[in-house]
């Protein structure tokens, strides 16, 4: 399709044109009503802070920091937007797909009765990877790059996995309280990869004794799965883009419409936007990702971490923005 169905309909001249790392500064000042920050993660805190300042709206892409310092930032911002009344909608689109809410609605109803534990894998080959150029400082090829260096994209447990572990969250409406776990770089070992692990498998506790079970992979020829599954005394729910049901006493198996949730999360950002009922899902992203962050805590370190612990920890990624 290319671009050619939005010409007329995009006005960008070159004085609302902005490059550089300061390049977010002018355009939160350049009049805009609503902000997209889907930079690589280290930078969301920062433009985030700087949006809702500004008396915008934001859609906010997960993870929404590489650390707790940039958490504490961000929950901070969304406190301040809830209170200017604007609206925040995070990049964690399953809590605008239609599966997902009917299932979250079952389990949120008893249908799983006491939740004993959940189990959440993204495992997959592979990713993107850009050769270095000539000409390309260190800079500009970690950034061309970031997925694959920690103070960038946070490793890929917090980049991607965020996704899972917020679904788990969701089910057991409770954030964890310790982890523990272990991990690696096992094949992506060449410098060309940056630092980040290839795997990281962690073990969540919660404060009313569930846990959950996680694992992320990314190494090719291995068994994929992207899902999640909470187990209960009357049942299992297993839940995946596409495929929702739950066995046991309350069987259930969803047959309704299926949405692009990628276009609804938006949808729903400006519907309650021109409602005056501003959604705001900063506080919920926020905890997802530290979520994300206390498992590569406890993979780095190989320690039990708690939750307050990593929550106040000082430990920073990359440089000040």
């Amino acid at each position: 399709a290319g671009v050619e169905p939005l010409a007329g309909r995009v006005d960008v001249p070159e004085s609302r044109r902005f490059a550089g790392f300061d390049a977010y500064r002018g355009v939160v000042e350049s009049g805009c009503d609503v902000v997209v920050i889907a930079t690589p993660p280290h930078f969301r805190p920062a433009h985030f802070e700087a949006a809702v300042e500004r008396g915008q709206h934001v859609f906010l892409e997960k993870p929404v920091a590489v650390d707790a310092p940039g958490v504490r930032r961000v929950l901070a911002a969304a406190e301040r937007a809830a209170e200017k009344g604007l609206a925040v909608v995070s990049g964690l689109q399953r809590h605008h797909q239609f599966g997902y809410l009917e299932a979250m609605r079952r389990i949120h109803d008893g249908a799983l009765g006491r939740i004993l534990f959940a189990r959440c894998s993204w495992n997959q080959g592979s990713l993107w990877h850009k050769p270095r150029q000539a000409g390309w400082s260190d800079m500009e090829w970690q950034l061309r790059n970031w997925l694959y260096f920690t103070w960038l994209s946070g490793d890929h447990i917090v980049e991607q996995h965020v996704h899972n572990l917020d679904v788990v969250n969701w089910a057991l409406q409770a954030h964890p309280v310790r982890a523990r776990g272990m991990g690696g770089r096992q094949v992506r070992t060449d410098p060309a990869f940056g630092h980040v692990f290839d795997h990281h498998a962690v073990q969540y506790g919660y404060a009313d004794g569930a846990y959950c079970f996680s694992e992320c992979r990314q190494i090719d020829g291995c068994a994929n799965d992207v899902s999640e599954h909470v187990h209960g005394t009357r049942g299992v729910a297993h839940l995946a883009d596409g495929r929702w049901s739950i066995t046991g006493d309350a069987a259930w198996t969803y047959d309704g419409p299926k949405n692009y949730a990628y276009q609804t999360e938006h949808d729903d950002l400006f519907a309650s936007i021109r409602s005056g009922k501003p959604l705001n899902e900063g506080r919920m992203v926020a905890e997802a990702t530290l979520t994300a962050i206390l498992g590569r805590m406890a993979t780095y370190s190989g320690r039990e971490v708690t939750w307050d612990e990593a929550l106040q920890s000082d430990e920073r990624f990359g440089p000040d923005v």
